[in-house]
């Protein structure tokens, strides 16, 4: 037995009345900082199988972290479970003396996590309709608990909406990546503040991919790591994200419910109508914020902090979510750029049929030889060759289109890059109305245009062309 199943061992030998000895632990997940493990043992002769949730290498994160840590989050549960909301029972919250490092030990619960197969798998056919009204009691249930009761006020960081939109576009400026649609968005967030009347418990991540569902409904929330204290409307715009809806964008909330029937469940739990123009405003937010977010990955993978494959495909779906905002907040028509010979620089093999023949191996030959995380891998890869493809016959016009329009707008000439910064820095100061039809449409355009050589298969192109 190794040493970390040596003290795990001890723990649980204190903390589970019957333990009988443990046949198993297996790290599930692990990522920048949280780890969780499958644990198997056995209990008055029974087997029983508990799950464990632990800082990763069981080290602390740094006191500067905006993460209020294991040990709060295991407290959020138990408090969340006690006011009717879903969660597993908590065992054990580890403690220092333990050399574990900081987590918790809680019950094993079976049940579908993963948003795409909760809006598309046949078991959970009869149960879906009702999800969205379920979303909206626990949500109600959530936001109805009292902070100071539970002291949660203690733990947690109180944030105003303009506090949270201005951390946001601070995080993207610091990144030095102009993208203006990114500033229009962080703009029109701060000229339409809803009133922050009454601060509660927002769960701040609460979104199909953090719920288990079962036949039954909700099994759980999960993942209350970045939970504060806010607008409460936060965690009903964050669901109805058109991110999280999974391709199925004519379901607002979380692409298996309507917003209607959400905001029903919270009113007969809670006897608040949520207003939809307060959730739009939390939905607009949400965009910008996992906008911001996708490039951030680009920053970790520059700086080798994360250096995987996936970071840079992810970083490149920030179209995506500029997209949604565009939709949201300045739809209309718009035109794609056709395509053109991609470029290259010799005749054969061409530019797009190296790519495409590194592509294809990726996806039809390695990955039928791979397994687990490598086997995800070398899909991802895959897909960031067909970006690049598709810039080759896409990306010269649309960038010639951009650079003639910001031409026209500022009234200037220089390099694409550097009229991107002009354009930015107006709309930052103010010197450029939101409301100017030539910059609302060179926006649309620019955004959606992008979108299509990053990911056509995302909901908002289509969405985008019926304006049309």
């Amino acid at each position: 037995m190794s040493n970390f199943e040596d003290l795990l061992d001890r723990v649980l030998q204190g903390c589970i009345d019957g333990y009988g000895g443990m046949t198993k632990a297996e790290r599930l997940s692990g990522g920048a900082s949280q780890e969780t493990y499958r644990i198997e043992l056995v209990q008055d002769g029974k087997p029983l199988t508990l799950a464990m949730r632990r800082a990763a290498d069981g080290e602390e994160l740094p006191e500067d972290s905006t993460y209020p840590g294991l040990a709060v989050e295991a407290k959020l549960m138990q408090v969340a479970k006690a006011a009717g909301v879903p969660e597993p029972e908590i065992y054990h919250v580890l403690k220092p003396e333990e050399g574990l490092g900081p987590g918790f030990i809680m019950e094993w619960l079976d049940g579908e996590t993963l948003g795409a197969r909760i809006n598309k798998i046949p078991e959970l056919d009869e149960i879906r309709p009702k999800l969205a009204y379920q979303c909206g009691q626990v949500l109600a249930r959530i936001h109805g608990i009292d902070l100071e009761a539970t002291s949660l006020a203690n733990d947690l960081t109180p944030h105003s909406t303009e506090e949270f939109v201005r951390t946001m576009w601070d995080r993207y400026l610091e990144m030095d990546t102009p993208q203006p649609m990114i500033d229009y968005s962080a703009r029109w967030l701060l000229d339409h503040l809803p009133p922050d009347n009454k601060l509660c418990l927002v769960h701040n991540d609460f979104r199909n991919g953090n719920i288990m569902v079962t036949p039954e409904g909700i099994r759980a929330v999960l993942d209350w790591e970045t939970a504060l204290i806010g607008d409460p409307v936060r965690d009903i715009g964050w669901i109805c994200t058109n991110s999280w809806r999974f391709g199925r964008r004519h379901l607002e909330v979380g692409g298996f419910g309507k917003l209607e029937d959400l905001l029903d469940g919270y009113e007969a739990e809670s006897g608040i109508r949520v207003d939809p123009a307060h959730v739009k405003f939390w939905e607009v937010f949400g965009s910008f914020w996992w906008a911001i977010g996708c490039l951030g990955m680009a920053a970790r993978w520059r700086e080798g902090s994360d250096a995987t494959v996936e970071r840079p495909g992810i970083a490149r779906r920030s179209s995506e979510c500029q997209a949604d905002c565009v939709n949201l907040i300045i739809p209309g028509p718009v035109t794609l750029v056709t395509e053109t010979k991609p470029l290259t620089s010799i005749n054969m093999p061409r530019t797009d049929e190296l790519l495409s023949s590194v592509r294809d191996f990726l996806r039809k030959d390695l990955r039928t030889e791979l397994h687990g995380r490598n086997a995800f891998l070398s899909l991802v890869a895959s897909n960031s060759l067909d970006i690049v493809l598709r810039e080759l016959t896409l990306g010269p016009a649309h960038t010639a289109n951009e650079h003639a329009r910001l031409r026209a707008l500022l009234d200037t000439d220089g390099e694409v890059v550097d009229l991107r910064r002009k354009l930015c820095e107006a709309i930052r100061d103010k010197s450029m109305s939101l409301d100017g039809s030539r910059l609302i449409e060179h926006l649309r355009t620019t955004v959606i245009n992008q979108l299509a050589i990053d990911q056509p298969k995302y909901s908002a192109l289509a969405a985008a062309l019926e304006q049309n």
